[in-house]
């Protein structure tokens, strides 16, 4: 390996050692890469800029992230989190089943993690201590179901994703649903084996007829986001394109008109946050292409494909060296960074080992929500111990039994391609 590349890997890991922000890591180093190792103009970096502006897949995910954003100012996550207490909060553990599968519907609009972990820990963390929940179990489960933002569709990362390596985006939708449900299954069986001999627990009763009806039909709007944006893509009524902004027009009209959880006023501030996130998004997805750049310039991709692919001879070894290096790098960088520096360099490689690039997104991603909240770096460890004050120590031993769970999903994952590519096979995207 030359030295200019290990004097340039050690510039971008000091710069986000010392704090400094993701996009400008990312442009200051690969500025001192063009300037001291090529002899090629700034004005070609310029240039990348603007263009990795002009991307029209990137208008999915400024979209989610407004409609995000609408559903935490107005009453749609708190409609939804009714509705799933309606399904199970009578069972054994039944608020908590209700938390991860709160997560799993805020994740089908939102598509962020971290989105998740503010919008729904703040809410639920609290209702659990107040149930009778230990605070263990209730920070574990609370730092670890939100991973279900980037698994459930639509995700940013799989946006990215697929931008990057031309697969469907439908199709690579359609692999999430399979990971998604494993987790809440295994969260949810989980929770109710820790829960049913608790005394201290909280059980409600089944909810009548007359209860069960008026939860439903205050949450059916709510409800009906999630299949609006699924059905129209999967029918081909829309793209997801075009979902995303349909599904900010719905969830305005909601919160607006009929819930009237919000007005006028509000939507000024929603918008306004909204524009501040994504331009913070593109900044990062800026300064990963410009350093991209520099990487291909270099042949930097293949010569790392090169040195992989000397010492592994197997797509077992492989997948299980893919996997260890991508919690990782997870635990140190955002997902959007990762996925704008990592998918290029490791597409190339999938060919040699026979796998299935469609395949390799969801291994990505799964990887890429396990690392949120793998200690000792996770982002969800310090939202959640900010959110409950407590210590890094105590919310990375809370999280123990549920990584467990979610490592079991991902070998799962990774290994059982036939079980992942079922749906998009299904529905002909492959």
């Amino acid at each position: 390996m030359e030295a200019s590349y290990i004097i340039i890997m050690l510039i971008l890991l000091g710069c986000m050692a010392s704090m400094v922000p993701v996009f400008m890591c990312l442009f200051f180093t690969t500025v001192l890469a063009f300037v001291l190792f090529t002899n090629l103009p700034l004005m070609l970096l310029a240039q990348s800029f603007f263009r990795s502006m002009d991307n029209f897949a990137l208008v999915v995910v400024l979209y989610f992230i407004l409609c995000g954003n609408i559903m935490t100012a107005g009453s749609i996550v708190d409609r939804l989190i009714k509705v799933a207490n309606l399904l199970v909060s009578w069972l054994p553990g039944g608020l908590a089943m209700a938390g991860v599968i709160g997560c799993g519907l805020f994740g089908a609009i939102s598509g962020s993690t971290v989105a998740t972990v503010v919008a729904l820990g703040g809410f639920m963390i609290p209702a659990l201590k107040e149930n009778g929940y230990k605070e263990n179990f209730t920070l574990g489960i609370m730092t670890t179901s939100p991973n279900l933002g980037i698994i459930v569709p639509p995700s940013i990362s799989m946006i990215l994703y697929s931008m990057i390596s031309n697969v469907s985006l439908e199709g690579l939708f359609l692999t999430g649903f399979f990971p998604a449900f494993l987790i809440i299954f295994g969260f949810c069986l989980y929770s109710y084996f820790m829960s049913r001999k608790d005394k201290n627990i909280v059980r409600l009763p089944p909810p009548s007829a007359k209860e069960a009806w008026q939860i439903f039909k205050e949450g059916i709007w709510s409800i009906m986001l999630p299949i609006i944006i699924f059905g129209g893509i999967f029918s081909g009524v829309f793209t997801a394109n075009e979902a995303a902004v349909v599904a900010c027009v719905y969830a305005f009209f909601i919160e607006l008109v009929i819930h009237k959880a919000i007005n006028f006023k509000d939507v000024k501030n929603i918008c306004v946050s909204s524009a501040v996130t994504s331009a913070s998004l593109l900044l990062i997805v800026a300064g990963a292409i410009c350093f991209g750049k520099y990487l291909t310039l270099e042949a930097i991709p293949a010569k790392i494909a090169d040195f992989i692919l000397a010492g592994i001879d197997t797509p077992l070894m492989f997948l299980i060296l893919i996997n260890g290096f991508l919690i990782f790098v997870g635990m140190f960088i955002d997902v959007i960074s990762a996925t704008m520096i990592l998918v290029p360099v490791f597409l190339p490689m999938l060919s040699t080992f026979g796998i299935d690039p469609m395949h390799f997104g969801l291994i990505f991603t799964v990887n890429l929500a396990i690392a949120y909240c793998t200690p000792p770096m996770g982002v969800s460890l310090y939202i959640v111990g900010a959110l409950a004050k407590r210590d890094l120590v105590f919310v990375s031993k809370a999280v123990l039994p549920f990584l467990i769970i979610q490592y079991a999903v991902l070998a799962i994952v990774t290994y059982q391609s036939e079980w992942v590519l079922w749906l998009p096979k299904m529905f002909g995207f492959m």
